[in-house]
C-alpha cells in the first residue's frame, strides 16, 4: 500500500502581505502531491478572493478558520491588539483545530494524513509552543527581508556593544554590528523599536524576545534569491539547522504551474483589483506609466495624499494610483487642478492585480512604499523603483535597494510635491538607462533562481525532500 502524502499545517500572520508568500508555497507544494491546511482568521477566510478557485486547482489544499477574538469591525491593522490576540485569543482555537484535524485523520477512511508539520509566519511565534507540546517539527517562514531579520537577530549584540539605544539624535551614525551589511545599515534604516532611550524597553524586548524564539524552528525558509542576500545568509545558517531560499515566490509558483498562475493570480488577495485599469494601461505609450500602490497597510495623512497628487499630476507622466479607500481618514475636496490633471493622464484605483500591472508593456517605473513582497514583484518585471519606507522591513529594503543594488531612488520622509515631480522625471528620463542596466542584472538573477536547476527551484525540491522524510519518520 502506498504511503500517503505529508500534510503541512500552514498558519500566515493574518495581514494580506503576509498571507500572499505563504499561500503561493502552499500552492507549490500541493502541486508537488502534499496535503497542506491553509489556516485563516474567520475574518480573512470569508474575504479571500480566490479561495474557491484554488480549492479546485488543488485538491490537496484545505482551508481552515478560526476565531481571532476581535470585534467584527475592528480594523486589524498591525498594532499591539493584533500581536495580542495571537498570543491570547488565537492560540488556544490554533490548538484546538490541530487536534481536531489530529482525530479527523485517524478515522479508518480519511484522505487525509495526520499534520506531519506546522509552516508558520515568523511573527505567530505563539506557534512554536504548540507544535513542541504537540511533538511537532515547525518550519518558520520569514515574510519581511532576511536583511531585516538578521538585523533582529544582531540585536542583542548592538546593545552589547553600545550601538543600541541611540547616545544621541544623529540617525547618519553608520550600524557597524551587523554583520555581512557593513557599509550600508545606518540608524535611520532601523525599525522603530530601535529608536527608544532605554536598552530594557518593552518594545525592544518584545521584538528580540520573537526573534530570538525562531532559533527553535526545524528549518527556516526565507522569500529571497539566495544570490542577492549570501552575505546576510552565511551567518544566519549558523543559527539555524536548515536554511532554504525560494524566492521570488510568487515567481518561483508561475514556473511551476505555468500559464493557470494568471488566474489565480491575486494569490492571498482580500481587495478585489479593478480591471478596467488593464484597458486604461493598454492606451499607453510604452514604458510611459508610472505606477504607484503603498501595499496594505501604509496610511497617508491627507497632506502626504494631496503632495503625492500633485507631484504626479506636475510630472507630466501618465500614472496609475493605487489608492485603497482606508489609506486616508475623512473625506475631502480634491482641488480642481488635481481632478483635471487626472482625467488627462492618471487613473486611480482602489486595488488591483500588482503582478499584472508590473509586467504590462506600458509601465515603466514604480513608486513604493518597498515592501518585500512588492520588492521582490517589481524585480521579477524589472522596473526601477523610487522608494518612500514607511516602517518595519521598509527602511533596510530601501537602502538595499538604492545604495547597495542601484536599481532605485530614495524619496525624502518628509517629501514634498516637488520633490516628488522631480524624482518621477528623474526615474522615467536620465536616470533610466543607468537604473535600469543595474536592474536588468538583478532581474536575471531572480528570474534564473527560479528556472530549472536555479538555487530557489533547486531549495523548493529539497525542502519538498525534507518534510516527506518527515512523514516517514512519523
Amino acid at each position: 500500500m502506498a504511503m500517503k502524502q505529508p500534510h503541512v499545517v500552514i498558519f500566515p500572520f493574518p495581514l494580506q502581505g503576509h498571507m500572499k508568500p505563504l499561500l503561493c508555497l502552499a500552492e507549490l507544494l500541493c502541486h508537488a502531491g502534499l496535503h497542506v491546511t491553509y489556516v485563516n482568521t474567520h475574518h480573512n477566510h470569508q474575504r479571500l478572493a480566490n479561495r474557491q478557485a484554488l480549492s479546485t486547482h488543488f485538491p490537496t489544499l484545505h482551508f481552515e478558520s478560526i476565531s481571532d477574538g476581535l470585534p467584527e469591525d475592528d480594523p486589524r491593522t498591525l498594532n499591539s491588539q493584533l500581536l495580542i490576540a495571537l498570543k491570547t485569543s488565537i492560540r488556544p482555537h490554533f490548538r484546538e483545530l490541530l487536534k481536531t484535524i489530529s482525530l479527523k485523520a485517524e478515522s479508518n477512511d480519511a484522505l487525509v494524513p495526520p499534520p506531519s508539520c506546522i509552516m508558520t509566519d515568523g511573527l505567530v511565534t505563539f506557534a512554536f509552543d504548540v507544535a513542541e507540546e504537540l511533538g511537532l517539527p515547525i518550519l518558520s517562514f520569514n515574510v519581511p527581508c532576511p536583511r531585516y531579520l538578521w538585523t533582529c537577530l544582531c540585536l542583542p549584540k548592538l546593545i552589547e556593544n553600545g550601538q543600541l539605544p541611540f547616545q544621541d539624535d544623529d540617525m547618519n551614525v553608520e550600524i557597524t554590528g551587523v554583520p555581512g551589511m557593513e557599509g550600508l545599515l545606518h540608524r535611520q534604516d532601523l525599525p522603530g523599536f530601535c529608536r527608544v532611550k532605554q536598552a530594557d524597553h518593552p518594545s525592544l524586548q518584545f521584538a528580540i524576545n520573537e526573534t530570538q524564539t525562531l532559533k527553535r524552528a526545524s528549518v527556516l525558509i526565507l522569500d529571497t534569491v539566495y544570490e542577492l542576500d549570501a552575505p546576510c545568509i552565511s551567518h544566519m545558517a549558523l543559527m539555524f539547522p536548515k536554511i532554504y531560499t525560494l524566492g521570488p515566490l510568487h515567481a518561483l509558483l508561475n514556473s511551476q504551474i505555468g500559464d493557470m498562475s494568471r488566474g489565480l493570480a491575486s494569490h492571498g488577495s482580500l481587495w478585489k483589483s479593478d480591471l478596467n485599469c488593464m484597458t486604461w494601461l493598454d492606451s499607453q505609450p510604452s514604458k510611459s506609466v508610472i505606477y504607484v500602490s503603498f501595499g496594505t497597510l501604509v496610511h497617508l495623512t491627507r497632506a502626504q495624499v494631496i503632495e503625492f497628487w500633485y507631484g504626479l499630476v506636475n510630472s507630466g507622466h501618465p500614472f496609475l494610483w493605487v489608492m485603497r479607500s482606508d489609506i486616508t481618514s475623512g473625506d475631502h475636496q480634491i482641488p480642481v487642478e488635481l481632478e483635471n490633471g487626472t482625467k488627462e493622464r492618471g487613473y486611480i484605483v482602489d486595488w488591483v492585480s500588482q503582478e499584472e500591472v508590473l509586467a504590462h508593456k506600458s509601465v515603466g517605473g514604480f513608486l513604493t512604499h518597498s515592501g518585500w513582497n512588492s520588492t521582490l514583484e517589481s524585480i521579477v518585471a524589472g522596473l526601477p523603483m523610487i522608494c518612500w519606507p514607511n516602517l518595519g522591513d521598509h527602511y533596510i529594503i530601501s537602502r538595499t535597494v538604492c545604495r547597495q543594488w542601484k536599481i532605485g531612488l530614495q524619496l525624502n520622509e518628509n517629501c514634498d510635491r516637488s520633490n516628488i515631480e522631480s524624482m518621477v522625471q528623474t526615474l522615467m528620463g536620465p536616470k533610466r538607462e543607468e537604473i535600469q542596466s543595474s536592474m536588468d542584472a538583478i532581474s536575471k538573477l531572480a528570474r534564473d533562481s527560479v528556472a530549472e536547476g536555479g538555487s530557489s527551484h533547486n531549495n523548493l525540491e529539497q525542502l519538498i525532500e525534507y518534510i516527506r522524510n518527515l512523514q516517514h519518520q512519523n
